[in-house]
C-alpha cells in the first residue's frame, strides 16, 4: 500500500512537472516570420488583391500553422475593406475578428520583435477604421495602447525598424490634432512628439530600407510622402519620393491613389489624370470608387464637361457615406461654370439629403445647399483652375474680370483672396502678401475661410523666408479664427507649422 501510494505520488508529480515544463512551450509555440509565402500574401493585401491574399493566407495556416504573422496580414484586408467600403454593418461583422487575432498573437514567441509590433499594428488599424464611424473614444484608446506597445518594443528591440515606422507618424501627428479633439489628446496622456521628430524617424527607416530587405518599405514611402506633403509643406520632396519604382500605379490601385493625390497637390493635374486613367481596373482588385471621384475632380480642374461622368460613376457604385454630398456639389459647380444655373440649383439640392456630413468637404457642400449662397461663376472658375495648378490661366481669368462685377461682400473678399493665392504660386511674393493681409484684415470677423487661410499662407511665406517670429505670429492668427468652412484642416496645418518651428530661433 505504501509503495503503491508512493508510486502514485511520484507519477502524479512527474506528470505535474511534465505539464509545467510544457506550459512555456505551448504558450509560445507560435512564431512570427515573413516567409516567401507570407510576403506574397502581404503584398497581395496591400495591392488590394484580397481574394488572392486570402487564398495564400489559408494555405499558410494549413502548411505552417504556427506562423502567426498571417493574423497581422489578415488584418490589413479587413482594414482596407472597411476603409474603402465605409459599410457600418460590414465594420461590425469584421470587428469580431480583432479579438481572435490578438488572442492568437498572444500565443506567439514573446522574444520576437513582431510579438508586440503585430498587436500594436492591429490596434492602430482598428483605430483608423473606427474614425470612419465616429467611434472616437475607442479609437483614441487603441491609439494610446498601440503607442505604448511600440515604445516598449523599441526599447526591447532598438534595431527593429518597423516600430519607428509607426512611431514616426504618431509623433508627427500628435501635435497637430484639431482643437475639437483636444479631449482625445488628454486621453492620449503620455503621447508627445513633433513633426520634425516623426520626419527624422521615418527617414531613418527609409535609409535602412535602401540597404536592407525591409518588408514594409512601400508603406514607409507612402507615410513619409504624405507627411512631407500635408504636415511639412514640402510637396516637391513628396513627389520625388513617390515616383520611386517601389510604387507602381499600373499594378497597384493604392499606388495610383498616392501618386495622383501628390500630383494634384503639387500642380501636376495633367499627370494625375494620366495616372488615374491608367490605373488597374481588373476584377481581381477590390473596388476603389474614390479613384473615379478623384478623376472627376481632376477633370473639373480643367473645366471639362467630361468630369460629370466620373462623379456619376462614383455616386452609382459607392455604397459608403463620404464624398457623396461633395460629388453632387461638384456636378452642380460644373453646370454653373458652363452657364446652366437652373441645373446648378437642381443638383445642389441633393447635398441636403444625400450622404453624410462628417468630413469638411461634405459639410461645406451641405451648407452651400442650405444657405443658398451660390458661388460667383468667374471666381469659381479661377478657384478650380488654381486648384489644378493652372495658375497663369487663373490669373488671366481674374485680370479680365473687373472687380466691380463682384457686388457682394463675400465675392469682393474672395476676389482678393484668390489673387493672393494665385500671385503666391506665381512667385509674386510682395503682391501676394498685400492681398493676404487685406483679406485677413477685412475678413477676420466673417464666417468664411478666406481670412483664416490667408493668415496660414502668410505663416508659410514667412517660414520659407526663415522669418520665424512672424511665421509663428501668423500661424497663431490662423488658429485664432474659427471659420465655418475648412476649420479643422486649416488649424491642423497651422499647428503643424508651429510644430515645425519648435526650437527655431526668431529671425
Amino acid at each position: 500500500m505504501i509503495a503503491s501510494t508512493l508510486n502514485n505520488k511520484l507519477l502524479g508529480g512527474g506528470l505535474l512537472l511534465a505539464f509545467c515544463l510544457l506550459i512555456p512551450l505551448s504558450a509560445h509555440a507560435g512564431y512570427f516570420e515573413f516567409t516567401p509565402e507570407a510576403r506574397i500574401a502581404y503584398k497581395k493585401a496591400i495591392h488590394l488583391r484580397f481574394d488572392e491574399a486570402r487564398t495564400l493566407i489559408q494555405q499558410i495556416k494549413v502548411k505552417d500553422p504556427d506562423n502567426l504573422i498571417v493574423y497581422q496580414i489578415e488584418n490589413y484586408i479587413d482594414f482596407f475593406t472597411i476603409f474603402l467600403n465605409e459599410n457600418k454593418q460590414e465594420f461590425k461583422e469584421l470587428e469580431k475578428n480583432k479579438s481572435y487575432r490578438l488572442d492568437r498573437i498572444s500565443e506567439g514567441d514573446r522574444d520576437s520583435p513582431y510579438y508586440l509590433y503585430a498587436e500594436a499594428e492591429i490596434k492602430l488599424q482598428w483605430a483608423l477604421a473606427r474614425l470612419k464611424f465616429e467611434e472616437y473614444f475607442k479609437a483614441f484608446n487603441e491609439v494610446r495602447s498601440a503607442y505604448k506597445l511600440l515604445n516598449k518594443n523599441l526599447k526591447k528591440f532598438p534595431e527593429f525598424k518597423a516600430s519607428k515606422k509607426s512611431l514616426g507618424i504618431l509623433h508627427a501627428l500628435v501635435g497637430t490634432i484639431p482643437d475639437q479633439y483636444k479631449w482625445g489628446v488628454k486621453l492620449l496622456g503620455g503621447m508627445d512628439g513633433t513633426v520634425e521628430q516623426g520626419r527624422r524617424e521615418i527617414e531613418e527607416v527609409l535609409e535602412y530600407a535602401t540597404h536592407n530587405d525591409f518588408v514594409f518599405e512601400e508603406e514607409t514611402i507612402v507615410m513619409y510622402a504624405l507627411l512631407m506633403l500635408h504636415l511639412n509643406n514640402q510637396g516637391e520632396t513628396a513627389w520625388d519620393l513617390v515616383r520611386t519604382d517601389k510604387l507602381d500605379p499600373d499594378v497597384n490601385p493604392l499606388a495610383s491613389f498616392v501618386l495622383a493625390n501628390v500630383a494634384m497637390h503639387t500642380g501636376r493635374n495633367d499627370e494625375a489624370i494620366r495616372i488615374l486613367e491608367n490605373r488597374p481596373t481588373d476584377p481581381a482588385f477590390h473596388p476603389f470608387p474614390y479613384l473615379e471621384y478623384m478623376l472627376g475632380l481632376s477633370k473639373l480642374y480643367r473645366l471639362e464637361t467630361g468630369a460629370a461622368s466620373h462623379f456619376q460613376h462614383y455616386l452609382t457604385h459607392f455604397r459608403g457615406q463620404n464624398y457623396i454630398k461633395e460629388a453632387y456639389q461638384k456636378l452642380a459647380w460644373l453646370a454653373l461654370i458652363h452657364g446652366d444655373e437652373q441645373q446648378y440649383y437642381t443638383l445642389i439640392q441633393n447635398c441636403r439629403n444625400k450622404g453624410a456630413a462628417l468630413i469638411g468637404g461634405d459639410k461645406n457642400a451641405e451648407k452651400e445647399a442650405k444657405t443658398g449662397l451660390v458661388p460667383h461663376p468667374q471666381l469659381l472658375r479661377a478657384r478650380l483652375l488654381f486648384d489644378g495648378g493652372y495658375h497663369q490661366k487663373a490669373y488671366q481669368l481674374l485680370q479680365t474680370a473687373p472687380a466691380a462685377q463682384f457686388r457682394t461682400a463675400r465675392a469682393r473678399l474672395e476676389y482678393q483672396y484668390r489673387l493672393g493665392r494665385i500671385t503666391h504660386q506665381l512667385n509674386r511674393i510682395e503682391e501676394a502678401q498685400q492681398y493676404y493681409q487685406q483679406t485677413y484684415e477685412e475678413g477676420r470677423k466673417e464666417p468664411y475661410y478666406f481670412a483664416c487661410n490667408a493668415a496660414l499662407q502668410m505663416g508659410l511665406l514667412f517660414e520659407e523666408q526663415q522669418d520665424y517670429y512672424r511665421a509663428r505670429s501668423y500661424y497663431k492668427l490662423c488658429l485664432g479664427l474659427r471659420p465655418d468652412e475648412y476649420r479643422n484642416s486649416l488649424h491642423q496645418k497651422a499647428k503643424a507649422g508651429l510644430n515645425r518651428l519648435k526650437g527655431r530661433k526668431a529671425g
